[in-house]
C-alpha cells in the first residue's frame, strides 16, 4: 500500500512540473475575430415646425458601424458617418445640428427635392395643351419644386428592417395644384443603410392626373469630413460622355454636347479642381449618363487624405454635378463649421433640367395608372 501511494504521488508531481505537460486553460489565448455590432434604428424628437407639428430624427446604424440620420422634415439626410482608411468615422455631409437651421437657412442640404428637381425654364410648361405656371423662385425660372417644395414639408415616416438593412420609409401626398403642378401625387422615399456599406435611396410616385415628376436627393458631400476644407482635390470619375449645354440662367438650350477635349470630361478620374477655373464659377451641369436606364455606375469619387471612396449607382438618365459655387462663408453648419465656396460637391441623380419644355429629352411625364420608380445607391469603401 505504501509503495503504491508513493508511486502515485511521484507521477502526479511529475505531471505538474514537467515542461510541455501543462493542461490547456479552459479559455484559449488566441485572438478572436472582432464581432460585428447589430443593426439598429433609433427614433428621437427633432423639434416642431412653426404650426406645432412634431418632427422626428431617425438614426440608422449598420452592422459595420456606419450611421445615417434622417428626419421626416423634408425627408432630409441630416448626416452620414463613414470610416476613413484607419477606421475613424466622420460625417461627410453638410447640414445643420438643429431643425431650426433647416427651416430658416435651407440651402437644400440633404433634402429630398420635388416635385421637380433642378430648373424649369420660364417657370412653366404646357402639358396636353394646358399651360401650367409655377413659382419663379429662381427668376425668371422655377427651381427645386417651388417656394414650398418637398424639402419644406413634414413626411409620414415608418421604420423598416430587413435581413441586411435598416431604413426609413417616408410618404407624402402632394395635392393637385400644389406649387402649380397638376394631379394628386402620392410619393414614397425609402432610405436603407445596408450591411454592404451602401445607402440606398428608392423613389416611387403615382398620380391621378397627367403630371411631371423628377425627384432627387440634394446632399452636399465632402469625403474628408463636413467643413474640412474644399473638395478641389477630390478625384472624380463620371460615366458620362456628354452633357446638356445651358444658357446664362443655367437652363438647357437643348443641345447635348460631347465632353471630349473639354474641362467637362471626367470619363477618366480627374481632380475636381484641375480645370474648374475654365467653367466660370464652378461646375453646375447635368451630365448625360451612359448606363441606359438600368442600375449602373454613375460616378466614383476618391478623397486621397482619408482614403474614402464613394460610388454612385443609379437608374436615372442624368446627374447634376454641383461644386458648392454659391457657398460663401455665410452659413455655419454642424459642429460650428463654416461652409465656404467649393466646400462640398453634389451628385444629384435626375432626369434632365427643363425636360417638360424639351420634348427630345427623356420624358418626365407620369400618367394615371403608371408608377414612377427610381433607385440611387451610394457605396462606400476605402483605399
Amino acid at each position: 500500500m505504501k509503495v503504491r501511494f508513493w508511486v502515485s504521488l511521484v507521477l502526479a508531481v511529475t505531471a505538474i512540473y514537467m515542461p510541455g505537460c501543462e493542461k490547456e486553460p479552459a479559455t484559449s489565448k488566441e485572438p478572436q475575430a472582432k464581432e460585428k455590432s447589430k443593426m439598429s434604428i433609433r427614433k428621437e424628437s427633432f423639434g416642431q415646425v412653426p404650426d406645432g407639428e412634431q418632427v422626428d430624427l431617425y438614426t440608422l446604424t449598420n452592422a459595420n458601424g456606419l450611421r445615417a440620420r434622417i428626419t421626416n422634415y423634408g425627408a432630409i439626410l441630416v448626416s452620414l458617418e463613414v470610416p476613413d482608411r484607419n477606421g475613424d468615422l466622420a460625417d461627410i455631409t453638410l447640414g445643420y445640428d438643429t431643425l431650426d437651421g433647416y427651416i430658416k437657412r435651407g440651402s437644400f442640404f440633404g433634402a429630398t427635392v420635388g416635385r421637380y428637381a433642378n430648373r424649369i425654364g420660364g417657370a412653366g410648361f404646357v402639358l396636353n395643351g394646358i399651360e401650367y405656371k409655377l413659382a419663379a423662385n429662381n427668376r425668371p425660372n422655377h427651381i427645386h419644386g417651388g417656394r414650398k417644395g418637398f424639402d419644406k414639408v413634414v413626411w409620414n415616416a415608418e421604420q423598416i428592417e430587413t435581413a441586411d438593412a435598416v431604413g426609413v420609409k417616408l410618404t407624402y401626398l402632394s395635392k393637385d395644384g400644389e406649387e402649380g403642378y397638376p394631379g394628386n401625387l402620392d410619393c414614397t422615399v425609402i432610405y436603407a443603410l445596408t450591411n454592404n456599406d451602401e445607402l440606398k435611396i428608392s423613389y416611387e410616385a403615382e398620380t391621378d392626373k397627367t403630371t411631371v415628376v423628377n425627384l432627387t436627393n440634394h446632399s452636399y458631400y465632402n469625403l474628408a469630413g463636413q467643413g474640412m476644407g474644399d473638395i478641389l482635390g477630390h478625384e472624380l470619375m463620371l460615366n458620362a460622355d456628354s452633357y446638356t449645354v445651358v444658357d446664362k440662367g443655367l437652363i438647357p438650350t437643348g443641345e447635348i454636347r460631347s465632353v471630349k477635349d473639354s474641362p467637362m470630361d471626367f470619363t477618366s478620374p480627374m481632380s475636381i479642381g484641375s480645370r474648374i477655373d475654365q467653367v466660370g464659377k464652378g461646375y453646375d451641369h447635368n451630365y448625360v449618363l451612359s448606363s441606359g436606364g438600368s442600375l449602373a455606375l454613375c460616378a466614383r469619387v476618391y478623397e486621397p487624405t482619408s482614403g474614402r471612396v464613394m460610388e454612385v449607382h443609379t437608374t436615372e438618365p442624368g446627374v447634376q454635378l454641383y461644386t458648392g459655387n454659391f457657398l460663401n462663408g455665410s452659413i455655419t453648419g454642424k459642429d460650428g463649421k463654416v461652409y465656404n465656396k467649393h466646400y462640398a460637391f453634389c451628385l444629384e441623380t435626375q432626369h434632365f433640367p427643363d425636360s417638360p419644355n424639351k420634348p427630345h429629352f427623356p420624358s418626365v411625364v407620369l400618367e394615371p395608372g403608371q408608377k414612377y420608380t427610381t433607385v440611387t445607391v451610394h457605396k462606400f469603401y476605402t483605399r
